[in-house]
């Protein structure tokens, strides 16, 4: 990981005041999307009024997600234009998740911007999280992890059941566990499909 990537490390002790705002920020979040997973797939409208108000930011008439939708605390995701969520995602944000324009997102899809220290001794003590951004156009197929410290490059699609470790180049398909560039997509790339539309 770079020098700028780890400065953005975030580290929460346990029995802290800090914790204690993490811990109110999860209450907040069940309640909200407890609430947002009563809707149906087409009740866009309500999606969107209860998702703005989970992540504290109103999201445009083209932003879509189909519940259940999961998150930790949802105050720290920035979604784009045009985003897409399928069912069943969990994002667990307290690194912060950045998803670009453009950005699909499949089922049971798995981002997570914090974990425990490996050290047993350590484990308990604090949780460290680390940003993930996703970048303008990206697919990522059914059932994938990604976790904190990544970046996924614009363009990229990251298949089915991949675990994303390290960052993914632009323009690249990566698959597999962990994840590993499989081929690039720059042969294939056509440029008036990816500008966002007003």
């Amino acid at each position: 990981m770079d020098a700028k990537k780890s400065c953005l490390t975030k580290r929460v002790y346990i029995r802290s005041p800090e914790w204690d705002a993490v811990a109110n920020a999860v209450r907040r979040a069940m309640k909200l999307t407890a609430e947002l997973n009563k809707l149906s797939f087409d009740d866009d409208a309500k999606v969107r009024e209860l998702f703005s108000e989970l992540i504290g930011q109103r999201v445009d008439q083209t932003f879509k997600l189909i519940p259940p939708f999961y998150t930790e605390g949802g105050l720290n995701i920035r979604v784009g234009h045009k985003v897409f969520i399928n069912q069943c995602c969990t994002i667990y944000d307290m690194g912060g998740v950045d998803i670009g324009d453009l950005v699909m997102i499949g089922p049971n899809v798995n981002i997570i911007t914090a974990s425990h220290p490996v050290e047993p001794s350590k484990r308990r003590a604090y949780v460290e999280a680390k940003p993930i951004v996703i970048q303008k156009n990206v697919w990522i197929a059914t059932a994938v992890t990604i976790l904190g410290g990544v970046t996924v490059g614009e363009n990229s699609v990251i298949g089915a059941g991949a675990v994303v470790t390290k960052d993914v180049p632009a323009n690249s398909f990566v698959a597999g566990v962990p994840a590993k560039v499989i081929r690039s997509l720059d042969d294939g790339l056509d440029k008036t499909q990816i500008q966002p539309q007003a």
